[in-house]
């Protein structure tokens, strides 16, 4: 797969509406199946070496639509992964002590140390998502968090952290399918919110926020890429690649080790 045509470019312009969230660009079900297992055991070994490395982490930030996927995503994608090494963050409404900083405050704290993956469920880009569609705050203050969330972006990648970001985009319809399903699930209740329905009704208003943050914050240092995820399969075999790939880049290697290996013997 050429994950390039996933990639929002820096300085691109995102219309979602010219994304097709049904593609699969040229892969079927059996063959996605395949290739996710593939990539999710060289997932396990370079997981290994940036353990045993330490000298680079990993953040995975997941954002989408309700039932967009993203805890599919982690279960079905980041098994590839050791916990060992692997901490899954979920952002919720923040606390009064989190209000009471800047907006970044408790996310930078999640950040992974160096040998460490990190995901985040949802992350910092909420602060220009939900906030904006239901004016949080004045657009005086939102508008300036592009700037802000690129120049920490930055930062975390000049200080070994590299970032990969993964819009998980479906559509209205399957969206509406996914929670309509989740009613008709007894298993699936505690999944549901009422708040989630109210916000399926702004479908529109959070298409043209998505747009702006993936358009205004996909840079060199940490990439935005728009992911087709109507089928499930095929949005786990194309994170997983990306991850592998940016794994690969790292040039990762086993440290060398303090004694002579061949002079070590154990009686």
């Amino acid at each position: 797969m050429n994950t390039d045509k996933l990639l929002v470019k820096p300085g691109s312009k995102v219309k979602l509406s010219g994304r097709d969230p049904g593609a699969t660009h040229g892969y079927d079900k059996a063959k996605a199946t395949q290739e996710l297992q593939k990539h999710k055991a060289r997932m396990d070994e370079l997981q290994e070496v940036l353990f045993a490395e330490k000298k680079h982490a990993l953040l995975i930030v997941l954002q989408a639509m309700d039932a967009g996927g993203k805890d599919g995503t982690i279960r079905n994608v980041m098994t590839g992964m050791n916990p060992q090494g692997c901490t899954v963050t979920s952002f919720k409404a923040p606390s009064a002590e989190e209000l009471s900083h800047d907006f970044l405050w408790r996310v930078h704290k999640a950040v992974p140390g160096k040998g460490h993956v990190g995901v985040f469920n949802r992350s910092h880009y909420e602060d220009v998502l939900i906030v904006r569609v239901h004016k949080l705050v004045p657009k005086s203050v939102w508008s300036e968090r592009y700037g802000q969330i690129a120049t920490f972006e930055r930062l975390v990648d000049e200080n070994a952290c590299k970032i990969i970001k993964f819009f998980l985009h479906i559509s209205k319809d399957e969206q509406k399918k996914r929670l309509e399903e989740r009613i008709a699930d007894p298993t699936k209740w505690w999944k549901v919110n009422p708040v989630d329905l109210e916000e399926h009704k702004r479908w529109d208003e959070y298409m043209a926020a998505y747009e702006d943050a993936l358009s205004k914050c996909s840079t060199e240092q940490a990439p935005w890429y728009i992911i087709p995820a109507n089928r499930k399969w095929f949005r786990n075999v194309a994170i997983a690649q990306i991850v592998v790939e940016t794994l690969e880049a790292m040039k990762m290697h086993y440290p060398k080790p303090e004694f002579d290996p061949a002079k070590t013997a154990i009686e």
